[in-house]
């Protein structure tokens, strides 16, 4: 059964993201972002999604960062809903540099936590998930809110077979103002939880007592959760009962008309029916999880394409406003060429007169390039690593002294036998799982590292030289992070494809235009190049880093 805060959430933060908008929050609504909640009241959520776009890029001319981050906010809750997690995820990332933690921004900053540990969750990353959840907690200042996050974080727990903390959180929220629906939501939650934990508790009571609420209530949402907890429950000892609910639960999600739960319901029924009804269900279980992942599939490359065209018409825009604007200084123009031939006249018999000079150097340069070689091996295999143990003691509350002389003596080994080109990495040893523990080293209370598409599989055929390089590339970009960027959440994902790997860096800290120290990003541009890979900064936006690599396996 998917999760019933999905539902519910969505319908909340797009309706309260609405009502929520004042003179106060944003200097100005606009046309795009009234038409996207045209379209999103009328479920047309492709074109909904385009119009956030475009609202975005009306706040973003406007130097309105709270519009901007109210756009991504819907944009990524959209995402979700459609099975766009990874868009989602991202979308959700870039809406958190608009948001300073201050007050006026906490029912935007809960908002989009919410989405990233629903989105978390939903990827099987329970610890991001459980983190999200309790960021959103944090941040919420409002009680009806809280208590819905709360249940999604209950929820994490339960799925991730932690009973007793679930367990301890739907007691919280009984213990709350509740209205009925809630009440009888976080009553059969509990119960459920109650019997997973114990196997011999009799969860029926209150399966009943919330079932009789949901049917007065005419809620179907909650029905659907209630048949399926029961048929869970019956399903052991008593697959008659448990047949029934099934079959409750199938014509629920129907009228509903929730996939998901349709083909959880046929799930069950496929186990509990007879083998003629089970082949019948099974045929359209196939065809509507067919019909789903297409569907799913289509959506995540359609918001794909919806950016895409957002972006193509705003640079055809722009170019249509350059050519108007070349054409009505062509005389302007004429002069500004004429100045430049003559300049470049002028720089040519100045650099021909320092031509000689310039040969003079050569040998000095040439020794100036050897000390850089040297310094350059020094600042990526010894620098680095001192700073990856700091990070590492600064992040345990305490730390094992022989460790520590281990990793000391390790900086000095490399130190010491640096000129006979000592390995960063083992090569007898998963690349992959070094990688990891890498990267998991940069992590604390305060840094949030999200890692996708790191696995042996995605480094099969790639030399050891390759691997060196993009181990020294990820550090120095993660120590970069470190120091200056005042990044909170750094995502990391690997990708694999037409005998190319990828590498999709993004933190949310000040941005490269701010970024005065960049000779390690000089370094990464180097060291990609020296194996015939590209690396491109997104300078579009000044407050979120974005760099993506690619080299040829």
């Amino acid at each position: 059964m998917k999760l019933n805060y999905l539902s519910l959430i969505l319908l909340f933060i797009l309706s309260c993201s609405k009502n929520k908008t004042t003179k106060n929050d944003i200097s100005l609504s606009n046309a795009f972002y009234d038409k996207a909640f045209e379209f999103l009241d009328h479920k047309n959520k492709d074109s909904a999604f385009y119009y956030f776009n475009l609202s975005k890029d009306s706040f973003s001319t406007d130097q309105d960062t709270i519009g901007i981050a109210k756009c991504l906010i819907n944009m990524a809750v959209i995402q979700e809903s459609e099975g766009d997690d990874y868009g989602s995820q991202e979308t959700s990332v870039e809406a958190l540099k608009y948001l300073n933690k201050k007050r006026k921004n906490n029912y935007y900053l809960a908002a989009t936590y919410n989405n990233l540990g629903i989105v978390s969750g939903k990827l099987k990353m329970f610890e991001n998930s459980i983190n999200f959840f309790n960021d959103a907690i944090k941040y919420t200042d409002d009680e009806e809110n809280s208590l819905i996050y709360e249940n999604n974080l209950a929820n994490e727990y339960r799925r991730k077979q932690n009973y007793s903390d679930a367990i301890k959180i739907y007691k919280v929220i009984l213990r709350s103002n509740l209205n009925i629906g809630n009440y009888a939501r976080t009553l059969t939650n509990l119960a459920f939880t109650q019997w997973l934990q114990n196997p011999n508790y009799n969860p029926l009571p209150e399966f009943q007592n919330a079932l009789k609420i949901r049917m007065k209530e005419k809620d179907q949402w909650g029905l659907n959760s209630s048949y399926a907890h029961i048929a869970d429950y019956y399903t052991p000892n008593n697959q008659d009962s448990a047949l029934v609910y099934a079959k409750k639960m199938f014509h629920v999600a129907k009228e509903i008309k929730s996939p998901d739960d349709q083909i959880e319901a046929l799930q069950k029924l496929i186990v509990l029916e007879n083998s003629q009804n089970s082949k019948e269900y099974f045929q359209i279980y196939q065809k509507l999880n067919d019909s789903l992942q297409t569907a799913r599939n289509k959506a995540k490359n359609q918001f794909a394409l919806i950016r895409y065209e957002t972006e193509k018409n705003k640079a055809d825009f722009l170019k249509a406003q350059a050519e108007s604007a070349q054409r009505q200084n062509h005389i302007i123009k004429q002069y500004i060429l004429i100045g430049i031939i003559a300049l470049i006249l002028l720089i040519l018999i100045i650099s021909f007169t320092k031509r000689q000079k310039k040969l003079q150097q050569e040998k000095l340069l040439e020794v100036k390039n050897t000390e850089l070689k040297y310094s350059k091996k020094v600042h990526d295999r010894v620098a680095n690593r001192i700073y990856q143990l700091m990070s590492f003691l600064e992040n345990k509350a305490y730390f094992d002294r022989d460790a520590l002389l281990f990793g000391l003596e390790n900086v000095y080994e490399i130190s010491r036998d640096i000129s006979y080109d000592n390995k960063d990495i083992n090569e007898n040893q998963s690349f992959s799982e070094q990688l990891h523990l890498m990267l998991a080293s940069y992590s604390s209370e305060s840094i949030k590292t999200i890692l996708n598409g790191n696995n042996e599989r995605l480094w099969e055929g790639v030399s050891f030289r390759h691997k060196t390089e993009v181990y020294l590339i990820v550090q120095e970009l993660m120590t970069n992070m470190r120091k200056h960027s005042q990044a909170s959440v750094v995502s990391i994902i690997f990708l694999r494809a037409d005998h190319h790997i990828s590498i999709s860096y993004t933190d949310n800290g000040i941005g490269i235009a701010h970024l005065s120290p960049k000779k390690g990003l000089q370094n990464v541009e180097n060291r990609i190049k020296s194996i015939n890979g590209t690396v491109t900064f997104d300078t579009e936006n000044n407050s979120l880093l974005k760099i993506n690599i690619t080299f040829p396996v």
